[in-house]
């Protein structure tokens, strides 16, 4: 099985070399700043229905990973 975080890519020609959700150009940052913002999980997959709850997580395993978050 692999891991969460492989639904992260990070692509030069992408975003600014910025981490993404694969196959798409919603940035890592993007999703964490409307869980910061108070938005839930749920609320985060009505307004952007391209992700799956998955790519939430690995989001958020991202960030750990790379100390953005504690």
């Amino acid at each position: 099985m692999s891991s969460l975080t492989d639904r992260i890519t990070i692509n030069p020609e992408q975003c600014g070399g910025r981490p993404c959700i694969c196959g798409m150009r919603i940035r890592v940052i993007d999703v964490l700043d409307l869980f910061a913002a108070g938005m839930s999980a749920e609320q985060i997959l009505e307004e952007m229905p391209d992700l799956e709850m998955d790519d939430l997580k690995a989001a958020l395993e991202y960030a750990v990973q790379r100390d953005l978050i504690s």
